[in-house]
């Protein structure tokens, strides 16, 4: 599928805190912790826990959240299919919706058990 300025400005709008909780709750069920999920969540992003939560307290657009986000460097390793869209075939002018589905195929990774060494990215 092809992303397009009016999916990614959906996207730029979403506030963050109103979509954690699913990420949390689909996590908790396929038992994780949410300990792991914040590991996750700062090896991409760089915010710790409390970074995290001042973020969700105020209620931040996926936009500003990416915005004040320091991305590893070893993002671009993410690689594969999430919500349709195969992530290394996002265009860069779309880089938001890029990083959103990132940070998705992390979790969902997450979810279905995967090991934490293989979410968290090396290079070889």
């Amino acid at each position: 599928m092809k992303v397009t300025a009016a999916k990614e400005e959906k996207v730029a709008q979403m506030i963050f805190a109103s979509i954690y909780p699913h990420y949390w709750n689909r996590l908790e069920k396929n038992g994780r912790t949410r300990e792991e999920f914040h590991q996750v969540l700062e090896w991409f992003t760089g915010y710790n826990e409390a970074t995290l939560q001042s973020l969700i307290d105020e209620k931040v657009t996926f936009k500003e959240f990416f915005k004040r986000a320091t991305i590893h460097p070893n993002a671009d390793l993410i690689k594969g299919v999430v919500c349709g869209y195969r992530i290394e075939e996002i265009e860069d002018e779309f880089l938001l919706y890029k990083q959103c589905r990132q940070m998705e195929k992390l979790i969902d990774e997450l979810a279905k058990g995967r090991k934490m060494e293989k979410i968290l990215r090396t290079a070889k």
